[in-house]
């Protein structure tokens, strides 16, 4: 990979630069993250983030032209991670349906299904949530057992899910289901498109660690599907699953966690112990620059598989890789922000920086699970990458 950016690519860095500039909300721009304690409220607010990117072109960066996006490449896409993660952007709302449905509905959905559902992914005006998960079947999620029973030209919904992103105020759900027992589990399964707004269909909102309620138990009564919103063939949905976490785990957190370990610098040089800056202790210095390190090892890591994508086209196995280490590279650096906050850890808002940093030192328990966990991740890497023998 050449790590020289061309002109035309430094010229969409500095194009991005100046819409951010311009279209960022109220006081991210002076590095301040204003929030509020309401769901609802936080939820417009993520709602007018992802219109805003809408109407500015960025929304579907990586999506063809003919489906609404920006056709942008992949080193544009690397520049566009950067860039947000340089004034930390707040996060999409949509980002299930973008970047993980959209994609797989290109790939493998029936034409009708592209022109019912790309559009308003894209604007954001239907919400995804990725019904995945299941109280016996997490990271084990050939093992899922929601059943979808035929009823005609329908399908009956039978079961639960749990962990699911948003499931709360989503429109639609990219939903994994049992409708075959009698063979192998990887297969029997289906892959429905279900619409969320059904009576029969119920959300408990699941109270995180760090006072937010973004993931759901959702549960399912005879709720409908119907048989043209199936994604691939009935019983074959384990092949969609995994096109569509090869999508998921193409995204990097390499750029935000470094974005983390320059706040955590400025932290240190801000405030004191002992009489002189954090920053100005050995064991702090020592500790910063082996976290540095390992952040440029992650980033060169990351680079490595997008050199890959472009040679392939597709996203491969490899980004288990990026994602098992970009986990436990932000578990580090969050274990070493918590020694330095010491007493400071006990507060919540009126913790430094509005409590921001007692909220992110939580997050990474989370986002460790999120996606498969990191035994799921290390037996991707060792059977498709390594090409070692299967786990039993």
């Amino acid at each position: 990979m050449d790590f020289e950016y061309t002109e035309d690519q430094e010229r969409f860095r500095q194009e991005l630069r100046e819409w951010l500039r311009e279209n960022l909300p109220d006081g991210w721009q002076a590095g301040e993250r204003p929030g509020t304690d309401d769901p609802e409220e936080s939820v417009e607010f993520l709602l007018d983030w992802q219109r805003t990117l809408h109407e500015g072109g960025w929304a579907g960066l990586h999506w063809p032209e003919e489906y609404g996006g920006a056709d942008a490449s992949l080193l544009e896409q690397v520049i566009y991670s950067q860039e947000t993660a340089r004034v930390d952007a707040p996060a999409r709302i949509n980002a299930v349906g973008i970047d993980f449905v959209g994609p797989t509905l290109m790939e493998l959905g029936t034409d009708e299904q592209k022109e019912r559902f790309l559009p308003k992914i894209l604007s954001g005006e239907e919400l995804w949530c990725q019904g995945y998960s299941e109280p016996d079947a997490g990271s084990d999620l050939a093992s899922l057992s929601l059943s979808a029973d035929r009823n005609g030209d329908e399908f009956l919904l039978n079961g639960q899910k749990v962990w699911t992103s948003y499931a709360h105020v989503a429109d639609w759900c990219f939903l994994l289901t049992r409708t075959d027992e009698s063979g192998p589990k990887h297969h029997g399964i289906t892959v429905f498109l279900v619409d969320m707004d059904q009576e029969e269909i119920q959300t408990e909102p699941i109270h995180q660690i760090t006072d937010e309620t973004d993931f759901n138990e959702v549960f399912f009564d005879d709720a409908v599907a119907r048989e043209e919103h199936i994604v691939g063939e009935i019983d074959e949905g384990w092949e969609v699953a995994m096109t569509l976490s090869a999508f998921e785990h193409s995204m990097s957190d390499v750029f935000s966690i470094d974005q983390r370990w320059r706040s955590l610098v400025e932290f240190c040089e801000e405030h004191e112990r002992d009489g002189k800056p954090l920053a100005e202790h050995t064991h702090v210095r020592r500790e910063l620059a082996r976290l540095h390190t390992r952040i440029q090892a992650g980033k060169l890591t990351h680079y490595r598989n997008v050199s890959k994508q472009m040679e392939t086209g597709v996203p491969g196995p490899e980004g288990s890789m990026d994602k098992v280490f970009n986990n436990q590279t932000e578990k580090k650096l969050e274990n070493f922000a918590r020694r330095l906050l010491g007493a400071n850890n006990a507060l919540w808002t009126d913790g430094p920086d509005d409590g921001q940093w007692v909220t992110d030192l939580l997050m990474p328990y989370g986002k460790m699970i999120a996606g498969g966990t990191k035994d799921v991740q290390r037996n991707i890497i060792a059977e498709r990458v390594l090409g070692l023998p299967k786990d039993d």
